[in-house]
């Protein structure tokens, strides 16, 4: 039996005055959708922050693709992908040039038939050469989506990824989300749209 890609236990982050996470288990396999539900508030992005490595965790282990963290951060980290919540590019590059850049950050080599299949994917094809700020909301949150997904990750974290995007949009996301779920890489995805979480293999 595989190992799963995601083994959290006993996760706990405390801060001077809160504690944002205590004792959080989860486990996830190759391939599920998984959905984190709960309140502003709840601790679901300092999850998954420890997990991609914006967080210190203060105790409690991680494992992410088959390596715990602890022995060795980053190698595990080439392959993940995340979509934050905050939009966090350079708004002087185009959106071609945003996601060339993104393959270089994974040490991946230029991939235009990809670029273009995500483009295309999030209706951003007649936006590709225009400056990430000429872009409006939900164009921007469709490009983060993009940029989450081009370097092929196995695991892909969606902190409400369609917030403030169009209906249209939505369905053309969750459409890319089952198609990379059926071929092997694994979502988690917090989201406070019930319908999106009916989408999911198993919701915590």
């Amino acid at each position: 039996m595989a190992a799963p890609v995601l083994e959290v236990s006993h996760l706990t982050k405390k801060y001077p005055k809160l504690t944002a996470l205590e004792d959080v288990s989860v486990s996830i396999d190759a391939g599920e959708i998984f959905a984190l539900l709960g309140p502003n508030g709840a601790g679901k992005t300092t999850l998954i922050g420890a997990i991609c490595g914006l967080v210190r965790k203060t105790s409690g282990s991680i494992k992410l693709l088959g390596v715990d963290l602890d022995h060795d951060a980053i190698t595990p980290r080439r392959d993940v992908g995340l979509v934050p919540q905050e939009i966090n590019f350079d708004p002087f590059f185009s959106v071609r040039e945003s996601l060339d850049l993104q393959l270089g950050y994974f040490g991946r080599p230029p991939d235009r038939a990809r670029v273009d299949e995500l483009l295309e994917a999030l209706s951003l094809t007649s936006k590709a050469d225009q400056p990430t700020r000429a872009l409006s909301g939900g164009m921007k949150r469709r490009l983060l989506i993009a940029k989450a997904l081009v370097h092929r990750p196995k695991l892909v974290f969606l902190d409400e990824p369609t917030a403030g995007v169009d209906p249209t949009a939505r369905r053309n996301f969750w459409r890319i989300i089952r198609r990379l779920s059926s071929e092997g890489t694994t979502i988690f995805v917090t989201t406070h749209y019930m319908d999106e979480a009916e989408y999911c293999h198993r919701v915590g």
